[in-house]
């Protein structure tokens, strides 16, 4: 745990790995880059590039093209990171399960999953917890905000 909070000591960068569905986890996990929500202000930011990113979120369910891919991922992300599962389909497969272009394997067959955050679409609070919390597991000051009512 220490070589990670090593890594993570200012900020999170977030790979976002998209794989199918229907977008809804996708529009949450954007939704939480938004004012209202201001993921930023706690150090987290969406990178374009694997190679940059400390942790990758993981949306949607795993089609058997996407299985490769994101191996390959995991492989380019620097050590340690933290894989992050977002929404049903992420987790079981959801409703998908069964499909014909579906993987047979759950995100956690592929990759080692670090936090679940569960939700058909999960909210953005709840994003926020669960990257939070993940941030805070692998020893990271995560920096609290306080609202003046």
């Amino acid at each position: 745990m220490k070589s990670a909070a090593k890594a993570l000591k200012k900020s999170a960068w977030v790979f976002p790995f998209f794989s199918g569905s229907c977008n809804n986890c996708n529009i949450e996990i954007l939704d939480c880059l938004t004012p209202r929500f201001d993921l930023e202000r706690f150090g987290v930011l969406l990178v374009g590039n694997a190679r940059h990113a400390d942790a990758i979120l993981v949306a949607g369910v795993l089609n058997k093209k996407g299985v490769p891919r994101l191996k390959r991922i995991y492989q380019q992300v620097p050590k340690p990171c933290l894989v992050i599962a977002v929404g049903a389909c992420a987790l079981s497969q959801g409703i998908f399960s069964g499909s014909y272009a579906i993987s047979e394997l759950p995100v956690d067959r592929v990759v080692p999953v670090d936090i679940y955050i569960p939700g058909c679409p999960p909210k953005p609070e709840a994003i926020m917890a669960g990257l939070l919390k993940a941030l805070e597991n692998s020893g990271t000051k995560v920096p609290r905000t306080v609202r003046k009512k």
